[in-house]
């Protein structure tokens, strides 16, 4: 018996699953597929779009998976600090403009100068008479920081340590950050530098002992943590743990080797691009750049690359730092090379170097009253 099929009749399990029904019945769900996933990565990106945008009196803090966005009214910026420690009247000078930059710059967090013991007491600074104007010009600018800048005058021990090159034989007194514990955190800048825009966002990281930067001109020989610039939560046990460290390090270890030993393989690591840029950048050679950008196929734009910095520390050796003063045949012979850029000159290393340098004396000489150190003696 043969049986048909009315023509109200739906269509048969055997109808359902022929070859032809089954392309067609494949094709739509894949097609209903596709268009679900669109239209949820087109919300997606617009999600993502306006995250890009932060909310007003918010700070971007850096993170790998994505800008975090802090509400400003969120943030109890008197648990913050950023931090400078003086040894001498070289020093002093610098700390002041630095505080300077950071008070332009309107940081919220509060400013901290750790200053040697004695150097507000006029009796005692006079009695040591180094530098112009004698003592009484250190506690002019002591009395300035405080005053002008909003700095919390903290005085202290200065570290110093027998060492193989005194030069870094009182950079032990940058470790008392790790003691400072009326801060949550503290930002630990060097003064040998310049700001070019408020760190406050660096405040908002993740929770971690300390953050230090790659010395990436060490790379690949050396793979380091650089120390000019440190964030540190204070604490008595990471203290003592420093001062054990320091006690026990031989004479060629300085504050960097020191805190490598301790946190290399734990600190949480600050971008150097943006935060820990070395004036000797823009005069290294073509093909040098990739160990600043990270990378060998991104092309080096000097522009750029200063525009986006925040923190630029001076370090051109054999050049002195620059308050010391350098013969003029000297700097010209360090100064960056202009280099041929499609058949045209360009200057553009050389001209940043010069105006950094530049910049850096006017302000010396409106902060201090002289942009080359005098004689000590």
């Amino acid at each position: 018996m043969i049986v048909t099929k009315s023509p109200t009749m739906g269509p048969s399990i055997s109808d359902l699953f022929s070859p032809r029904r089954a392309r067609v019945w494949v094709a739509f769900t894949l097609t209903c597929a596709l268009l679900l996933f669109l239209a949820r990565q087109r919300g997606a990106a617009a999600e993502w779009n306006a995250g890009q945008q932060p909310p007003p009196n918010s700070v971007a803090a850096p993170d790998e998976q994505g800008p975090k966005e802090v509400r400003e009214d969120e943030v109890d910026w008197s648990k913050f600090a950023y931090l400078q420690y003086v040894t001498n009247s070289h020093y002093l000078c610098n700390s002041v403009m630095l505080f300077g930059q950071l008070h332009q710059h309107g940081s919220k967090a509060d400013r901290v100068m750790m200053y040697p013991e004695g150097m507000f007491n006029l009796e005692v600074s006079e009695a040591a008479g180094r530098g112009k104007g004698g003592k009484r010009h250190d506690i002019e600018l002591l009395n300035k920081a405080r005053d002008d800048f909003n700095v919390k005058l903290v005085p202290v021990s200065v570290q110093h340590r027998a060492t193989a090159d005194s030069t870094w034989a009182e950079s032990f007194t940058k470790l008392l950050a790790f003691n400072q514990t009326q801060y949550s955190r503290v930002l630990s800048l060097d003064s040998d530098a310049v700001l070019l825009g408020s760190a406050d966002e660096l405040f908002t990281l993740p929770p971690s002992p300390v953050a230090m930067p790659r010395a990436y001109w060490l790379y690949p020989e050396e793979k380091k943590l650089a120390s000019h610039i440190l964030l540190v939560e204070p604490s008595a046990e990471e203290f003592e743990r420093v001062l054990d460290a320091t006690n026990k390090g031989g004479e060629d270890e300085y504050d960097m080797e020191i805190l490598n030993t301790l946190y290399q393989d734990s600190a949480m690591v600050i971008p150097h691009r943006r935060y820990a840029l070395l004036t000797q950048v823009f005069r290294w050679e073509d093909g040098e750049h990739a160990k600043y950008l990270g990378s060998d196929r991104e092309e080096w734009d000097p522009i750029e690359v200063f525009n986006e910095a925040k923190y630029l520390h001076f370090s051109d050796w054999p050049l002195p730092k620059p308050w010391l003063g350098a013969a003029e045949d000297l700097r010209q012979r360090l100064e960056p090379k202009c280099r041929d850029k499609d058949g045209v000159e360009s200057c553009v290393e050389r001209d940043i170097w010069n105006g950094i340098y530049r910049d850096f004396h006017e302000r010396r000489q409106r902060v201090c009253g002289y942009s080359i150190d005098p004689p000590q003696g």
